[in-house]
């Protein structure tokens, strides 16, 4: 099986060279330099350019190279893996343009296109510092009765706290085009700043950030900006519309911050671990940091094959992606930060310190990734809008009308793609989710295989667990449906339940579509084979789920062997047998207390 999404990215990483190479541009030492100074990190972002990165962001149709999205998130990936700033600082052109991808006219698309090709920057409008994440009490707005004779917008007021406001030259900006406001109020504008009279705007000064340093999150104010009436992107007053669909593709991509954010952390905490000696003993041989250790690798296995599923469900089940980008958004930043949060407390005060372990590159992964969670909607925007669509999640899943063709199509990474229509984006998956409709049928697969091999059995059993609660939670929500406004506390409990439900319905899916393909490969084979991965996935969200424990010691113990295999062979640890560039060997004195006899 070719994974060419993988094999991209793996290209990439290569051409990218070795992050412990001091003399590498994009390496740990040159990031912690730029963060100290809380500098853009600009040469990095050019090394992108000469590979070819920002093409990715394109779509074919528009001169690019995207074809799939599990490109991309394999891609983006790659760059959080070493550094969630240049992630982040960068991939928000891909952010800046999505309006256009989805709604914008062939002229606008093949114009922007080539602007991001060529390396122009690109930023979202959306927020404002009186309304944060409120679109409809945005105040930036045209005013039609001053508008000139030429036909352009007038266009007035401060976007705040914007990703690339100050770099970025061409601007999607969410504008108030009715005084009233309302749904039907707010366009989308394409503003390109180089068109624009110096004097009618201005740049906000940078925000100091405690994550992200160096990332330009800074403002751009307005004061009657001159934009030509051809600016408009899809239909007067379609704005809101446009730009919550763009944010179902943004938030499902931003699952690759947060699996580079987890690679990162636990390579950090096992070398620690390998490398570390307390009392005599290296810090691996004791049983707690084994159990620290072994549980987060399961969760970035766990994170891992949701955000598979998820990136290739933006193609296949476009129509749910109002489901599947809400659960994605809110489990992978959450999750992550829990991983981290548990590698910390085996790293203990080095987590914390600068310049000591690893160049103290722990804390700034911690710190960076922390605003993960916030952008693009945050946790309760993404539980709120799971919330409002319990009644077709429901409905749904009792009647099996989800997609469930185009979920087995997510499932299995040997499936072509087929390409994206923009058309097909909604506000909420009217048919339910075809992910948790599966659940039945992959229970009932699973439970058949196991049948046959035994070894499967205990897997099995925890996958008709899963059901059993997965028909509590859609029974919850029942109770819950309808609800648009004062939502309940115990309704945004139900919706944390549900994409736990959807995460183990993906994890179930992806491996009965995909294990025939990776379970006699060399490099990952042991972690498909007899369900390994899957078993203790299964058990992370059971024991989320109130339930008790589905896998024992034994089995994490299997997992902690495969994860330490990964680091001696140079592969990193995922589900995808991906190679990591060849490391140089460690410097003496990387960590200045290595074997010491406290713990700290």
């Amino acid at each position: 099986m070719e994974h060419q999404s993988y094999r991209l990215a793996e290209e990439f990483d290569r051409f990218l060279g070795d992050p412990d190479d001091p003399d590498e541009v994009f390496s740990y030492a040159r990031c912690a330099e730029l963060d100290e100074r809380e500098e853009f990190p600009a040469d990095i972002c050019r090394r992108f350019e000469e590979w070819g990165l920002p093409a990715q962001y394109v779509p074919v149709e528009h001169g690019g190279r995207l074809r799939d999205y599990e490109r991309v998130l394999q891609l983006v990936r790659a760059v959080a893996r070493r550094d969630l700033t240049c992630a982040i600082g960068h991939g928000k052109t891909y952010l800046g343009g999505v309006c256009v991808w989805v709604a914008g006219s062939a002229e606008q698309g093949a114009r922007l296109g080539a602007d991001i090709m060529a390396g122009v920057p690109v930023s979202l409008g959306l927020t404002e510092r009186d309304h944060g994440s409120d679109l409809l009490a945005g105040d930036v707005r045209t005013d039609d009765k001053a508008a000139d004779t030429d036909g352009h917008w007038l266009v007035s007021g401060e976007k705040w706290l914007i990703n690339n406001a100050t770099r970025g030259s061409v601007l999607s900006l969410l504008t108030r085009t009715r005084p009233d406001g309302g749904p039907r109020g707010f366009s989308v504008l394409l503003v390109d700043k180089r068109e624009l009279d110096a004097g009618t705007y201005r740049h906000l000064p940078k925000i100091r950030t405690h994550g992200i340093r160096g990332a330009d999150i800074s403002g751009i104010a307005f004061d009657g900006a001159r934009v030509a009436r051809g600016a408009l992107v899809g239909a007067e007053g379609a704005g809101l519309e446009i730009v919550l669909k763009a944010l179902q593709l943004t938030r499902t991509m931003c699952a690759a911050l947060s699996l580079g954010a987890a690679d990162h952390g636990l390579r950090l905490g096992l070398d620690f671990a390998e490398d570390r000696e307390l009392y005599g003993r290296r810090l691996i041989d004791l049983p707690q940091a084994r159990h620290v250790l072994a549980g987060a690798a399961a969760d970035v296995l766990l994170h891992e094959a949701v955000a598979l599923v998820a990136a290739r469900a933006v193609q296949t089940q476009t129509a749910e992606l109002g489901v599947t980008s809400a659960v994605t958004k809110y489990l992978l930043p959450t999750g992550t930060d829990q991983v981290l949060a548990d590698l910390t407390g085996l790293l203990g005060a080095r987590a914390f310190l600068k310049g000591v372990h690893a160049g103290g590159r722990f804390q700034k992964v911690v710190r960076d990734h922390r605003i993960v969670g916030l952008f693009d909607g945050n946790t309760l925007v993404n539980l709120n809008s799971l919330v409002n669509q319990f009644r077709s999640l429901v409905r749904g899943f009792r009647r099996s009308t989800g997609d469930t063709a185009g979920a087995g199509a997510a499932f299995d990474l040997a499936a072509p793609l087929p390409a994206l229509d923009p058309a097909q984006l909604s506000l909420v998956a009217r048919h339910g989710s075809g992910v948790t409709a599966s659940l039945p049928a992959c229970v009932e697969e699973i439970t058949r295989r196991a049948e046959a091999d035994p070894a499967l059995a205990p897997v099995a059993e925890a996958a008709r667990r899963l059901l059993d609660v997965t028909r509590a939670v859609h029974a919850e929500a029942e109770e819950h449906q309808g609800v648009l406004t004062e939502v309940p506390p115990a309704a945004f409990e139900v919706a944390r339940r549900y994409t736990l439900c959807w995460a183990g319905a993906a994890c179930l899916g992806l491996w009965t579509h995909s294990t025939g393909h990776l379970a006699d490969d060399p490099a990952t084979g042991e972690l498909w084979r007899d369900g390994l991965w899957l078993h203790t996935a299964l058990d992370r969200l059971l024991v989320r789920l109130g339930e008790p424990a589905a896998a024992g010691e034994e089995t994490y113990e299997e997992l902690l062997g495969a994860l330490r295999a990964a680091r001696s062979s140079g592969r990193l640890f995922s589900l995808l047998p991906q190679r990591l560039p060849e490391r140089q060997p460690a410097s003496a004195g990387a960590d200045a207390g290595g074997t010491e006899r406290t713990s700290c």
